[in-house]
């Protein structure tokens, strides 16, 4: 569901600027929003950031009082891969997991991660299995590279 306005802080993390987070894999399902879980926030859309939708992200990192955290899609972009890459946006399968109901393959966004503030987490979704939250970073780290 598209919405207007940012309902909590989300910026973009300037990965040129700053350099990758320090990665880390701790959830722990206590409510709170922990690097390697899947939870649900507003997303704002590139091409107007007063806009966006509720999405599932995947946390990576904590920095500052907030979260890194990556967008996520279960849109399978393996066939317009190179015209997503014309566009700057690359993709990493994930595969699935819980925080799907209805079972769908999901891609993690590579080239945009987000500083999103803890309270404008709605719900968590899921744990990422470890291995795949590592070939995520492991995925970040080549692309950032």
């Amino acid at each position: 569901m598209e919405q207007t306005g940012a309902p909590g802080s989300v910026a973009v993390y300037d990965v040129a600027a700053t350099g990758l987070p320090e990665f880390s894999y701790s959830p722990d399902p206590d409510g709170d929003a922990d690097p390697g879980e899947v939870v649900w926030t507003w997303v704002p859309y590139e091409e107007d950031a007063s806009r966006g939708k509720d999405r599932p992200v995947l946390v990576l990192a904590r920095s500052g009082g907030r979260l890194v955290v990556a967008q996520m899609t279960s849109k399978d972009h393996d066939g317009d891969a190179a015209q997503e890459a014309r566009h700057g946006r690359y993709w990493h399968d994930v595969g699935t997991g819980d925080w799907d109901r209805q079972g769908r393959p999901s891609e993690v966004r590579l080239d945009r991660l987000l500083l999103v503030s803890p309270d404008s987490v709605r719900r968590e979704g899921a744990t990422m299995a470890r291995r795949t939250f590592d070939g995520v970073v492991a995925a970040l780290r080549a692309h950032h590279a």
